[in-house]
């Protein structure tokens, strides 16, 4: 592959349909009832840009890992959580949000019960994802950790509460900051360390991705804020945004310095090129 002509298109073209494939065989082994497959497939499958495995499979390619069928197993269980997570904050209970991916939220369309336990058996599943994926016992066991800390309550789980309690109230920026680091921020982290543990990265490649993943992270959080205001929906209102608490034009500075951060993380790495592909999604 040559990395300097590989941007996040190609990239995506070339591995999303194996990250597909690989999501559907785990569905089709997971379970034996055919009404809790039919939720995990409806949720599961239903499109989104899969940046989470991507990242974890372009950290490989830039330590020069090739990208077998162990990895590519191990990348998904992301990406399960990530699903899990968005199907509980769909609930009435959460962000009572009725459509997802322009689709029927999982409760609208099999029920509040189902809706649970298909998140329930995703965030399950994604640890015999790991567990099974034949990687050596030592990448699992670190795989294990790092992901259950980033999904668990010192990460998504603790930013998802934060959210719902400041939701009316003002927080100031280091506390939005810390916030979306937990809620979004965490599994980002952990899709790109996650290739930094199976590409065998030594400590100061480690240090380069951990300050790249947190301010993509920071990125993405950024960006969708704006997208949202473009939208002119009423979605963020109440909400603890960058948009809602700088306005609009600063937001947008923010982003900016954000992906020169990003970039400036992966520069001392050789052959970057790819990862830093990645921060042309927030490109306007």
């Amino acid at each position: 592959m040559n990395l300097k002509s590989t941007t996040l298109t190609a990239f995506t073209q070339r591995y999303r349909p194996q990250i597909e494939s690989q999501l559907k065989t785990i569905i089709a082994n997971e379970t034996t009832e055919p009404s809790l497959q039919q939720s995990l497939a409806y949720s599961l499958l239903a499109g989104g840009k899969r940046l989470r495995p991507l990242l974890t499979l372009a950290t490989l390619v830039t330590l020069q890992t090739p990208i077998t069928a162990e990895p590519l197993q191990a990348s998904v269980a992301v990406e399960m959580v990530h699903t899990y997570s968005l199907i509980h904050d769909d609930l009435p209970e959460m962000d009572d949000s009725d459509y997802r991916r322009g689709k029927l939220a999982s409760h609208k369309q099999f029920g509040t019960a189902q809706a649970v336990l298909t998140g329930d058996g995703l965030l399950t599943d994604a640890f015999t994802t790991l567990a099974s994926s034949g990687l050596p016992a030592t990448q699992i066991a670190e795989l294990v950790r790092l992901l259950a800390e980033a999904a668990g309550s010192k990460g998504m789980v603790a930013g998802q509460l934060i959210d719902m309690e400041a939701t009316g109230k003002q927080l100031a920026v280091t506390a939005l900051q810390d916030l979306d680091r937990k809620k979004t921020g965490a599994l980002f982290y952990y899709s790109v360390m996650a290739g930094a543990v199976m590409g065998q990265a030594t400590s100061e490649e480690r240090d380069r991705f951990a300050k790249f993943a947190w301010q993509f992270g920071v990125a993405f959080q950024i960006y969708d804020d704006l997208l949202d205001e473009q939208s002119e929906t009423d979605e963020d209102a109440g909400k603890n945004t960058y948009v809602n608490l700088l306005g609009s034009q600063q937001a947008h500075q923010v982003l900016h310095e954000t992906i020169a951060a990003g970039e400036a993380a992966l520069k001392p790495l050789s052959n970057s090129e790819l990862l830093q592909s990645f921060l042309t999604y927030f490109k306007e």
